[in-house]
């Protein structure tokens, strides 16, 4: 599909109308579902005591050139061999952010060899990555401090303290979906937000924080339904299945309260309540523009987020080469249309149960029943990736543990 020309990033937004028209044109890039991406974070420990506190300075001589410019701003920034590019959170966490790639097996490739360049880098520095969801050592710690942080930070103490879990502790894994064509969309949107529970539960990794067992399958998740569901709840539900994924999307981000608001100073803290919609209206001296928008944007955190394509945000970090499991899981459930509405299909009567998936994991019955059924979708429609035979063994035989395991579970 051809799209239309977006708009110059610093047009002025004169009234709601042009701010939809322009989240129509950049939410949702629909055509051929032909790339994949991966996002891959960890928490950073040192190797010999990982209660130890790892600050800034630290990462940033372990990285050299990689570092982003938040913790250097005089770096290059360079990318990874492969191409993925390195980020640090705010609590000292690294990520790897793939560049895109035509096919299943390419990106796992690439990115197995960006991650093991950025395990040496840090073995060079006697440090290592964590290999949960969730910090299991050390409280929340700040390490890397912007405006756009202290901005997030003090939004979110006014509700408690999970904000704070979240940005300093907490490690995810991210998939990234093409959106796919124009009629396929609405399906491919529901699917990935319906699977999620009972994929989170199913790899859920983080039940221990700060040297303790938090009682949660996943505390990761935990900690984010519990920040602001303003800007974290999901935006599709069976109850909502019937609005158009962009209207549905306009109006989420719309009806979101203001987390940054961005100026000259070091202090961008917004004033309390205000949401976009409200900007929009005249709450603030100066009129939004596109580039506020979609910055904006940045500072949601539904469970799937659309970007064009569709960023899948639910899944914990996975220990070691764990992480190409769920990669392989989603991709095989949406490899065509028949399976990806089957899965929709098992996953819809448990797709609202975000919060009992994060407690209780694979020991909710009608999770574990639904994960077991995904599953074995799953194993079904991985021939369709094409993945070369020791990848596609390795990755069944995965499958079929995690399966395994969620039997027991529902028995």
């Amino acid at each position: 599909m051809v799209m239309s020309p977006e708009l110059d990033r610093t047009t002025v937004l004169g009234d709601e109308a042009a701010a939809r028209g322009h989240l129509a044109r950049i939410c949702f890039k629909t055509g051929p579902p032909t790339l994949t991406g991966v996002e891959l974070e960890w928490t950073v420990h040192d190797a010999a005591d990982p209660t130890r506190p790892v600050d800034r300075e630290r990462l940033r001589r372990a990285l050299g050139r990689h570092s982003p410019v938040t913790i250097d701003p005089t770096s290059p920034a360079a990318g990874l061999r492969r191409g993925g590019t390195v980020t640090v959170e705010p609590g000292g966490q690294v990520e790897i952010s793939s560049a895109p790639r035509p096919s299943v097996a390419a990106l796992i490739l690439a990115t197995e060899a960006d991650t093991a360049e950025l395990r040496a880098l840090l073995d060079a520095a006697g440090l290592v990555l964590g290999r949960t969801g969730m910090d299991p050592w050390r409280p929340p710690r700040p390490v890397v401090e912007t405006p756009r942080y202290r901005a997030m930070r003090c939004v979110f103490d006014r509700h408690g303290p999970a904000g704070r879990a979240m940005m300093y502790s907490t490690a995810g894994l991210q998939v990234c979906l093409d959106a796919g064509e124009p009629d396929r969309v609405a399906e491919r949107w529901a699917a990935v937000h319906a699977v999620g529970p009972p994929l989170l539960a199913a790899f859920a990794t983080a039940d221990r924080h700060a040297g303790r067992r938090t009682g949660w399958a996943s505390t990761r998740m935990a900690a984010w339904l519990a920040i602001d569901p303003a800007r974290t709840r999901p935006v599709w539900s069976p109850a909502r299945a019937h609005l158009d994924p962009v209207a549905a999307w306009t109006e989420y981000a719309l009806a979101a309260p203001l987390l940054c608001l961005r100026g000259d100073g070091p202090d961008w803290t917004p004033p309390p309540g205000v949401t976009f919609a409200d900007w929009l209206a005249g709450a603030l001296p100066h009129p939004p523009s596109t580039d506020d928008l979609e910055y904006h944007l940045s500072t949601l955190f539904p469970p799937v987020r659309p970007r064009g394509y569709l960023e899948v945000r639910y899944l914990d970090a996975q220990p070691g080469r764990e992480w190409t499991v769920p990669l392989a899981v989603l991709a095989a459930l949406l490899a065509d249309p028949a399976t990806t509405r089957d899965a929709l299909a098992v996953a819809t009567p448990v797709a609202d149960r975000w919060s009992v998936a994060a407690r209780r994991g694979l020991t909710e019955r009608p999770l574990a029943a639904a994960a077991a059924a995904l599953f074995d979708l799953a194993l079904a429609a991985l021939p369709r990736l094409d993945l070369p035979a020791g990848i596609h063994d390795e990755t069944s035989r995965a499958i079929r543990r995690r399966r395994a395991a969620a039997e027991r579970g529902h028995r």
